[in-house]
């Protein structure tokens, strides 16, 4: 009697027990609310904070890009007034799809603006291609992309400035130039060492497609950097080739590719090896010595291994030097190597990975070999 406490089954003529269950699960509620609208309301404060630095920065000129980077925006107007109006005197280089201008920008940055020719249809494909691969690769051999400008008749690419420029021009243009024996294995590992990261070392095999002496440049540390992606291919899913209708520059594409428009990093590698016999020979693919009979890669061969002095750079091997057997030891190694890579079926050319490898021995032996002489 009474006890208001006293509660228990109905059979017992006393008031029923309240449920503890739901009166904890209300004071877990009572608690859980509050909590949540405080981690709400932060959560908004945050991306309002956000938004509105977003919001400076682009004010500022700046732009973000789908990998998080911030970009530099630039306009027509800034790149026009970067090279004087394009003018001749600051062209670069120019090519099927576009020219390059020195050029200054505001800030004082020295660099390389690539105007795509629209007036071509690939000039629009040349562009988006490039962008895509440029926009995602970062090597020490590769040229940088610093941000592009692309309007409904005008596209442009603002690249960093090599200032020695193409290792064709240094191999041709200047006489009173030369390259030495370890400046060329160096260009050429540098080559080799952006070949291996296009193909092994980013997410999608990239292949080259158009590897030249004049889409290497060359900066003032003589660091190559390999350039010009128009025509590149990305080998996507579990694809070791592709086919193409573009062509590449004739003398260095594979010959898969010329017959069938076969793209595959063996391709770059037989690329690779033209370069390689042209550095040490200074002979260019499409020299006049070379006919449908003859060409640079079975000049090289023909004289493998008994007669390769012959055919060396003239500036690089002569018999009163007092290295003589050892520069043509390492010049001889490394037109074998030439070889490999150049072999007519793709199976049998070597890939990136032992052709860095090969180099490495190479250049190792030689400065062993000159240090003890």
């Amino acid at each position: 009697m009474a006890n208001d406490g006293l509660c228990g089954a109905s059979r017992l003529q006393i008031p029923p027990c309240k449920n503890e269950s739901r009166k904890a699960h209300k004071s877990i509620w009572r608690y859980l609310i509050p909590s949540v609208s405080v981690i709400a309301i932060v959560v908004v404060l945050v991306m309002i904070e956000l938004l509105r630095t977003r919001k400076v920065k682009l004010d500022a000129g700046m732009t973000l890009l789908p990998n998080q980077e911030i970009w530099r925006k630039v306009t027509r107007l800034e790149l026009s007034r970067a090279t004087d109006g394009f003018k001749e005197d600051n062209l670069l280089g120019s090519g099927s799809f576009g020219s390059v201008y020195k050029g200054t920008l505001s800030d004082g940055k020295n660099v390389a603006v690539k105007v795509f020719n629209l007036e071509m249809e690939e000039g629009f494909k040349t562009f988006d291609n490039e962008c895509e691969v440029l926009c995602n690769i970062r090597h020490r051999n590769l040229v940088k992309i610093i941000t592009c400008c692309s309007n409904l008749d005008f596209k442009a690419l603002v690249l960093e400035y090599i200032p020695r420029g193409s290792l064709d021009k240094l191999l041709y243009l200047d006489d009173e130039f030369c390259l030495n024996i370890l400046e060329r294995l160096n260009i050429m590992i540098d080559i080799a060492s952006a070949l291996e990261y296009l193909h092994c070392g980013y997410s999608t095999p990239i292949v080259h497609c158009d590897l030249k002496p004049s889409n290497v440049l060359v900066d003032d540390d003589m660091v190559a950097h390999v350039t010009d992606f128009g025509i590149s291919k990305l080998l996507h899913g579990d694809n070791s080739m592709t086919q193409t209708m573009t062509l590449a520059t004739m003398g260095y594409m594979a010959p898969e590719y010329g017959l069938d428009g076969i793209v595959s990093r063996r391709g770059d590698v037989y690329s690779y090896g033209i370069i390689l016999m042209e550095v040490f020979t200074r002979k260019k693919p499409t020299d006049e010595m070379f006919t449908r009979e003859m060409n640079l890669r079975q000049w090289v061969e023909n004289s493998f291994p008994h007669s390769v002095a012959q055919i060396i750079d003239v500036k690089l091997l002569w018999t009163e030097d007092r290295h003589y057997v050892i520069k043509k030891d390492c010049i001889s190694s490394v037109m074998e190597l030439a070889i490999a890579c150049c072999a007519t079926s793709p199976e049998q050319r070597i890939d990136t990975k032992n052709i860095m490898t090969t180099l490495d021995k190479i250049k190792k032996k030689f400065l062993k070999n000159v240090g003890q002489n």
